[in-house]
């Protein structure tokens, strides 16, 4: 949800920013006279109340977005890559989300036929969530090597971190096509 507001105020910042730098380009390029500039800052700066509301209003909404992207920009500074936090009787382990992920691949491609792997991890309340994406080069049942494949990554998860595995998704992405080898006839 953030996100997509942090997104929506860039928009409406850069557009902001990209108008009045036009403006700016385009009065030092004489592109509005002189006249109509003094009238315009006349009335900003005058009895034309309006005009002035409309101009705080802007530069208020304008100032604000400026300081949430300030604070998000220090913010993300001391950001750490996300872990799996254990408490055991010695003290705490921490395991990144990455080094997961890594595990799974390693034990996924042990897997007969499976190319390209890619893993993700979520972590929730019952365990790990674990998706795997591969191509597979189509020889053998791809239940029996999605089976095989959901197994091996569960337990080779949790033996390793000690983390329990919820579930394992396999997708398969693809089927691999083998080159094709072409033998040259000599005459």
């Amino acid at each position: 949800m953030f996100k997509v507001w942090d997104r929506l105020l860039l928009f409406i910042y850069s557009l902001a920013i990209v108008v009045a730098s036009a403006f700016v380009v385009a009065a030092a390029l004489g592109a509005f006279s002189m006249e109509w500039l003094t009238q315009v800052v006349d009335q900003t700066t005058g009895d034309y109340r309006p005009l002035q509301i409309g101009v705080i209003v802007v530069a208020a909404v304008l100032i604000l977005i400026s300081l949430r992207f300030l604070v998000l920009s220090v913010g993300r500074l001391n950001t750490t890559a996300p872990t799996i936090n254990q408490r055991t009787e010695h003290g705490d382990i921490q395991i990144s989300i990455e080094t997961v992920e890594n595990l799974a691949l390693k034990a996924a491609s042990r897997s007969k036929g499976v190319k390209d792997l890619r893993a993700r991890v979520r972590v929730a309340e019952a365990g790990l969530h674990i998706t795997i994406r591969a191509f597979v080069d189509g020889e053998g049942s791809i239940p029996t090597l999605s089976e095989d494949m959901q197994r091996t990554v569960s337990q080779q998860i949790e033996e390793t971190t000690g983390i329990p595995v919820s579930d394992v998704t396999v997708y398969i992405a693809n089927v691999t096509q083998a080159p094709t080898t072409f033998k040259s006839r000599v005459e």
